[in-house]
């Protein structure tokens, strides 16, 4: 087992620290790192490097260039730096390069060098420039911290989210700190800086003095922090030589290491395991490197070229012009396994040399063994064995593995664009096609639009042979990619295999492509996205050329005058002129004259319109109504000018019955003539207002004024109805024989209607008569009737 711990280092007595090769680097490096910013990103990502020739006592003739690598080296990127000088590198969370410009301007770039988008940190900022830059991570999200050449710091704690912040002013500070960092405390960023043997903790309102506990005496200067990969812990160089080690929250020490070294070391960053109790920090000088912990003893290792360091969840990656390497805690169980003399199970088992055959072996002898843990395992060590390879160049741990979660590897591996990697891990765990294949799919097809050197129809042809209806797969995202990439043609072609229309229309408005969104809205049947396509046309487009495109689909005409009707009349007036429609424009001027105009000029003249568009309609009929009411308007006008009351509005059947119960007759007849009221309506009206007024005198006079053209029998109707049995006995003798029976009997006297029936020998007179009769007073009928019938029968 010897060959397993040959490169165990002890810390203590309870601790070893292990450092393997990750990968030979071939990258071909025209610098030294030492020339060069670096930046690395956590969890096995890029390596970001960029020739710094602002930091040179004379800049090259040639501009810098800006190369992105993978772990092991492969290269992703290379461009050309063409804009200012840059201060320092940074990764976000999400693998987007962040370069901090002098002038406080900060350009983001994608893992192949594509440029995402930039922003400011502020006019104080551009005014004062930048010195130094941190680039952090926080619960929040990623953020950017800058110290200005009047020494005061600006941060924002999510750059997905730029809220800026400018830091409390230090007390006394003349010149640039010593050092300083970022620290995050209750999901606040806060800077840590050290101004000669002080430190200061700034937050968004104070500047608070730092005290540290059990500190060493005879610091003068602090030279360099580290904080810990998860925020708990912190560690500072003085320069007496020692090392400070304790919480983020400056209560308690953890230790102080005296390492014998007063130069200041290149970098300092910890390297701890997740729930182990080791704490270790990584010291890095030109050609040195030292581990140190809690304990009198380091482990030092000799550098043969330029390294930089790289904190990770549970360890440390360093990386040369050769090699990439990795540096951690080696876990207690490991140590159980390989430690010499080691009666554990693990190293039993190992004797069978092949692991996979050794663990199903070892499960074999175990009561109800779950095989689920086992088979997750396996299914991890695949994963991580496929990812770690040189090609892919992803070093992940199994602890950052779990972690990072399975869904951020596969946003990695797209990011990378390793769909064909990325589609076999899901197809190897059967994730559901939504959060998996689809999902994966989908970036492949938003990558595939931006290869310019591919015509639209193949691409198009190409990404629906890949997708097909693949479920989750949106083809109006994508042709949204195609779209932003200057591809409008080909977002077009996307669109047609997109099924949802609603998904359609707002892209293809987007594109100002109206009327085809136009007609996509109309073949949905979709109301509603009809008139969002309507408005945005009517928006865009000029008025005639709207009508023009309305004239041209039936149904979104018919929509948008139904939305006219009740928001824009005016609107709806101008189509039906454009369209020559006098029917609806005479129909429209008429709902004006009752609905807009108040002044009864305004509603003539609105009537007027209206009989000139009948005219024009050839509708002689609604022509000739629309003069006739004209008329009406400014008789009732004169009316109401000449009598007082109320007659605007009301019919012709309401105006005269109104003159007549105000006692007008003549008017009341006059206005009958001119309209040409029938006079059996005109009878009807005034028999009906007489009896309403209970002028019964005026309504015998009525009545023998000329033979009634409606009968008498209305007259003795209406009296009935006013309960005045007297009036109505007057007129029922006045009644033909033909009605003489129903009248009779509408004012109560049987007697006399049942002789009638029976002198008139009719049948249904008869029965109607014995209807109305009653056994207890009107037996003697009954009885008249019934003889009469009989009699009949006899002939």
């Amino acid at each position: 087992m010897d060959c397993y711990t040959a490169n165990w280092n002890p810390l203590g007595d309870s601790a070893f620290y292990r450092k393997y090769e990750l990968y030979s680097m071939d990258w071909d490096l025209k610098e030294e790192l030492r020339d060069c910013l670096v930046a690395a990103a956590p969890y096995g990502g890029p390596i970001a490097l960029l020739r710094n020739p602002w930091r040179k006592e004379k800049a090259a003739s040639v501009r810098p260039v800006l190369e992105i690598y993978s772990a092991s080296g492969m290269p992703l990127a290379s461009l050309m730096w063409k804009s200012g000088p840059v201060v320092s590198l940074g990764w976000s969370a999400e693998e987007e390069l962040l370069c901090v410009q002098e002038d406080g301007v900060v350009l983001v770039y994608g893992l192949h060098g594509d440029f995402r988008r930039h922003f400011s940190m502020g006019n104080e900022v551009l005014q004062n420039r930048v010195l130094d830059a941190r680039i952090f991570h926080t619960e929040l999200g990623s953020g950017v911290a800058i110290l200005t050449g009047a020494h005061r710091f600006t941060l924002s704690a999510n750059v997905s989210d730029l809220k800026l912040r400018r830091m409390p002013e230090v007390p006394g500070l003349q010149s640039a700190p010593s050092c300083w960092t970022t620290l995050c405390r209750d999901r606040v960023a806060h800077i840590l800086l050290a101004v000669g043997p002080d430190l200061y903790l700034l937050d968004h309102a104070t500047c608070s003095p730092v005290t540290l506990p059990g500190l060493a005496p005879g610091v003068s200067s602090f030279l360099q922090m580290a904080v810990s990969f998860t925020s708990r812990h912190l560690a500072l160089f003085t320069d007496t030589g020692y090392i400070w080690m304790g919480t983020a929250s400056f209560k308690e020490k953890l230790c102080e290491f005296n390492c014998n070294i007063r130069a200041p070391p290149k970098q300092m960053v910890w390297c701890s395991r997740p729930r182990s109790k080791e704490r270790a920090v990584v010291v890095a000088w030109e050609r040195r490197l030292m581990v140190v912990g809690d304990t009198p003893e380091s482990i030092q290792f000799v550098l043969d070229e330029d390294s930089y360091l790289v904190p990770e969840l549970d360890g440390v990656r360093i990386f040369s012009r050769t090699t990439h390497e990795f540096l951690h805690e080696v876990p207690v169980a490991s140590e159980e396994i390989f430690k010499i003399a080691s009666m554990a199970p693990g190293a039993l088992l190992l004797e069978a040399q092949k692991e996979y055959e050794a663990a199903s072996f070892g499960k074999c002898f175990l009561d109800r063994f779950p095989p689920d843990s086992f088979v997750r395992m396996c299914q991890d060590l695949r994963i991580l064995n496929a990812i770690r390879d040189y090609h892919i160049g992803i070093p992940l741990t199994y602890s950052q593995y779990k972690q990072l979660t399975i869904q951020v590897l596969l946003d990695r591996l797209v990011l990378r664009r390793l769909y064909p990697l990325a589609i076999q891990i899901c197809e190897y765990l059967r994730l559901p096609e939504v959060q998996g294949v689809s999902r994966i799919l989908a970036h492949w097809a938003c990558y595939k639009v931006q290869q310019k050197d591919v015509s639209d129809e193949d691409v198009a042809r190409a990404i629906n042979q890949k997708l097909g209806d693949t479920p989750g797969v949106s083809y109006s995202d994508i042709a949204a990619r195609a779209y932003g990439c200057g591809r409008t043609e080909l977002a077009i072609k996307l669109l047609e295999y997109e099924p949802r229309s609603g998904e359609q229309v707002p892209l293809l408005l987007k594109m100002k492509r109206s009327k085809l969104a136009l007609s996509k809205a109309i073949e949905s049947g979709d109301t509603d996205l009809v008139f969002t396509v309507l408005l945005h046309l009517k928006n865009e487009l000029n008025r005639g050329d709207f009508f023009m495109t309305l004239r041209n689909q039936p149904m979104a005409l018919s929509l948008y005058r139904q939305f006219c009707k009740h928001q824009e009349l005016e609107t709806l007036k101008d189509l039906y002129n454009q369209d020559d429609n006098h029917q609806e424009l005479g129909s429209f001027h008429i709902r004006a004259s009752y609905t807009a105009e108040e002044h009864i000029e305004g509603r003539v003249a609105a009537l007027q319109k209206a009989a000139e568009a009948f005219n024009k309609a050839k509708n002689d009929f609604a022509a000739k109504a629309t003069e006739d009411q004209m008329r009406l308007l400014r008789l009732q006008r004169c009316l109401e000018d000449e009598l007082g009351g109320r007659f605007l509005d009301l019919s012709v059947h309401d105006t005269v019955t109104t003159l007549i119960l105000g006692g007008h007759n003549k008017r009341a007849e006059q206005v009958a003539r001119d309209f040409r009221i029938p006079d059996k309506r005109l009878w009807w009206l005034k028999l009906t207002a007489l009896a309403d007024l209970e002028d019964w005198e005026e309504l015998e006079k009525f009545s023998k004024s000329k033979k009634s053209p409606i009968g008498y029998l209305p007259f003795v109707e209406i009296c009935m109805k006013q309960h005045n049995k007297y009036e109505a006995k007057k007129y029922a003798s006045r009644v033909g024989p033909e009605q003489k029976v129903k009248a009779l009997l509408l004012v109560g006297d049987v007697a006399q209607a049942a002789d009638v029936a029976i002198e008139h020998r009719n049948e249904a007179e008869m029965s109607l008569v014995l209807s109305h009769c009653t056994g207890a007073t009107d037996g003697a009928t009954v009885d008249k009737i019934q003889r009469a019938r009989a009699q009949a029968q006899k002939k």
